[in-house]
């Protein structure tokens, strides 16, 4: 529907967009599989050099800046590829990176040691709004801290539904909710 113009446009837009992504990162986060300092329509972000946070705990953490998390471990484990569109503007673009490089300064305080490594706002995240809203808080971090990351999330927050689940639990014991087939003899 583009046409031949239109796509081509678009993709340099993607193009665009992912450069400006790993370069805004590249003093926290290392990108993989560049070509003369550039990368395609994707950057590949490596966490791996972190020991106590994974790259799972840091898409669960992007849940709490409102942002669904990118695609994780693939094509390597402890990475996380950013796919931005051409139609992500340089606003969202920068929202992004500011809440990787929270989360960043988050992640140096576990690899520091002066957090929990097993108790922290990113082992933690998501935060639900009823986990935040409940009258016990047992956690080391502030509600703030869990819920509002950076200021501009007190206008516009998107609420988790659901806080982390065991992903390997639930992988190994599927439980399904639709009908058995006996119910459709007739």
């Amino acid at each position: 529907m583009m046409g031949g113009d239109g796509l081509s446009e678009a993709s340099k837009f993607a193009i665009l967009n992912a450069n400006y992504i790993s370069r805004r990162l590249e003093n926290h986060f290392p990108t993989l599989y560049r070509s003369n300092g550039r990368v395609a329509h994707e950057c590949i972000l490596d966490l791996r050099h972190f020991k106590a946070v994974t790259a799972e705990d840091v898409a669960k953490r992007l849940m709490d800046f409102g942002f669904h998390a990118p695609t994780l471990s693939w094509p390597v484990a402890g990475t996380l590829m950013v796919e931005p569109t051409e139609s992500e503007s340089k606003v969202e673009l920068d929202r992004f990176c500011d809440a990787m490089i929270a989360i960043h300064a988050e992640m140096q305080e576990v690899e520091s040691g002066s957090v929990d490594a097993r108790n922290n706002v990113l082992k933690g995240a998501p935060h639900t709004a009823d986990v935040v809203a409940a009258d016990a808080w047992d956690r080391p971090y502030s509600r703030e801290q869990a819920a509002f990351p950076v200021p501009g999330l007190r206008e516009f927050k998107f609420w988790p539904a659901v806080g982390r689940i065991d992903n390997v639990y639930g992988d190994r014991n599927p439980v399904c909710t639709c009908a058995g087939m006996d119910a459709y003899s007739g």
